[in-house]
């Protein structure tokens, strides 16, 4: 079972269908939307600030969300992806949002909706990515739009895999 800490007088709070991996680790005040997936070794640390997860989010493996203590929060918004030991500190994002295996997103950084940052790529504080763009690099630039067969296949079928296989584990803990 998913460690699950309460911290400060905070509890984190899930919506209907959530899936939490056995070593995912939960604290504080962070709450989920419906259908969301927390993966393995994934940290969402809600102890010194707010997290705000909205509908059919996947946080996969290794991942880690943290804020500065009385200066950042963070809030995701509905469809977003964040890949495989991402670091996202105290950010915005917006909906329908890919972020890359190994990407680093630090505090105040703002993402803008149908947006993919790529794989390692590093945005530094008060970056603000422009709606439908591709950022990468270190530090990340804009690359391109995002094209909108690139958005279909990418964004939203990662993000509805990542629903069926959290489907696959809930089916055997049932």
């Amino acid at each position: 079972m998913a460690l699950i800490k309460s911290v400060r007088g905070f509890t984190p709070t899930f919506g209907e269908g959530c899936y939490l991996a056995e070593n995912a680790t939960i604290i504080g005040d962070v709450q989920v939307g419906e259908y969301c997936s927390f993966w393995f070794n994934t940290v969402i640390r809600g102890d010194v600030n707010s997290i705000r997860i909205g509908n059919h989010v996947n946080i996969q493996d290794g991942a880690v969300l943290h804020t500065l203590y009385q200066k950042s929060i963070i809030s995701i918004g509905d469809n977003v992806s964040v890949a495989h030991n991402a670091v996202i500190h105290g950010a915005q994002i917006s909906n329908n949002v890919l972020i890359g295996i190994g990407a680093i997103i630090l505090d105040f950084v703002e993402i803008g909706e149908n947006s993919i940052i790529a794989a390692g790529a590093v945005l530094l504080s008060n970056t603000k990515v422009e709606p439908g763009s591709i950022y990468a690099g270190n530090p990340a630039k804009r690359i391109k739009d995002v094209d909108p067969a690139q958005a279909g296949e990418m964004i939203d079928k990662i993000a509805r895999n990542y629903k069926m296989y959290a489907g696959w584990y809930n089916e055997e803990i049932n």
